[in-house]
């Protein structure tokens, strides 16, 4: 029923007191959680379902389906990586084979220190910069791998690491 994580989920009444009927804004509701805890941990899944009269499965059918949510914790830092038809033509292949291999991670999946998370999406409306990738809010466009390794190297150095 639960992922036994032992989340505290009281942050959430205000969420859904303020949904008063909650089955008809269980989009808002669940981006809200998300919000909240940085994914929808399966714990609140079941919360909300409890809470609003939805069963357990309409609610993580809602959450599954949209590409917005996401069930299990990113890292600090979310890399969109752009895979639609301008950046694939222009290489964004490349840059996938260039991070994976300098993390050691794939699609959706985390570094082992938390610090990246590598989300493929199918576009990211920066086509004339294409290939890009956006980390957080910062869009990084005309890749290469080089300059992708970069910026990653950039972002560990901020956080203290040696690279």
């Amino acid at each position: 029923m639960c992922d036994c994580k032992q989340i505290d989920l009281t942050p959430l009444d205000p969420v859904l007191n303020a949904a008063q009927n909650g089955s008809g804004n269980l989009i808002a509701i669940l981006q809200k959680t998300q919000e909240l805890y940085g994914y929808l941990p399966m714990d609140a899944i079941y919360y909300i379902a409890q809470k609003t009269g939805c069963s357990p499965a309409k609610v993580l059918g809602v959450a599954t389906f949209y590409a917005q949510f996401r069930l299990q914790p990113v890292g600090k830092h979310l890399i969109m990586l752009c895979k639609g038809t301008a950046c694939h033509v222009n290489g964004a292949d490349r840059m996938e084979k260039a991070i994976s291999e300098y993390l050691g991670i794939h699609d959706g999946e985390t570094t082992p220190d938390g610090l990246f998370t590598l989300k493929q999406v199918a576009c990211l409306g920066c086509c004339s910069l294409s290939p890009v990738m956006m980390i957080g809010d910062e869009a990084y466009g005309s890749l290469t791998p080089e300059k992708a390794i970069s910026i990653l190297k950039d972002y560990q150095r901020k956080e203290g690491l040696a690279v």
